[in-house]
């Protein structure tokens, strides 16, 4: 958790000085599990296939089932905003009817899951053209609902459009304190789920985990 410390100031009470120190805590960032350590990624990265990305054809989001039922009448996105929000509460549909979101990627806060994505850190077009066309629809499945990874997390819909398909090579979240955290998370999806990267993207992400 970041926290940020305001100048000291020194208040008198009934005629004797006091020194208060005020210490603003910032909104928590959503934290995915599984995130590596900087030297596993490092070690991850270095272990990937590197290759030139595969085609598009055949592609649709369809072949991704996503937002599946995970019981308790919530679907993927639901646990997930229930994860990475703050005092959320949800209807008995759980979709949620209060709360806060603090998106990483831009630093921003909202109270309406409206405005919040669940972004797929590893896109699942990119996922198709690193390895994913060859998989069963089951395993792509697994892979668009994956909540025991660093895969899912609620950020800034518009900032989540705005990424699309793109790896780190050609897009990054706009604030670059999270960069590191970004590579950590992209480069551990690539590594559990055996996908390819192409050296443009793996230059990038090497250069992200330099500012850890």
């Amino acid at each position: 958790m970041l926290r940020l410390r305001t100048p000291r100031r020194t208040l008198t009470v009934l005629g004797i000085a006091a020194t208060l120190t005020v210490t603003l805590v910032a909104p928590a960032a959503a934290t995915p599990p599984g995130i590596p350590s900087t030297s596993t990624a490092r070690s991850e990265l270095a272990s990937l296939t590197v290759k030139a990305d595969g085609s598009m054809t055949g592609y649709s989001r369809d072949k991704f089932p996503h937002w599946i039922d995970q019981g308790n009448n919530c679907n993927t996105r639901e646990v997930v905003l229930k994860r990475d929000g703050t005092n959320v509460t949800t209807g008995s549909d759980c979709s949620p009817t209060s709360g806060s979101w603090h998106s990483p990627y831009d630093g921003a806060t909202w109270t309406s899951p409206s405005d919040v994505d669940i972004d797929h850190i590893v896109p699942l077009a990119d996922a198709w053209r690193t390895g994913a066309s060859s998989w069963t629809t089951a395993e792509r499945q697994s892979f668009a609902n994956d909540l025991s990874d660093p895969q899912l997390i609620a950020v800034t819909d518009n900032v989540n459009q705005a990424k699309g398909d793109q790896s780190p090579d050609t897009w990054k979240p706009p604030l670059t304190s999270y960069w590191c955290t970004y590579a950590e998370m992209w480069i551990a999806v690539k590594h559990k789920w055996d996908l390819t990267v192409n050296s443009a993207e793996k230059s990038a992400l090497s250069s992200m985990l330099d500012r850890c």
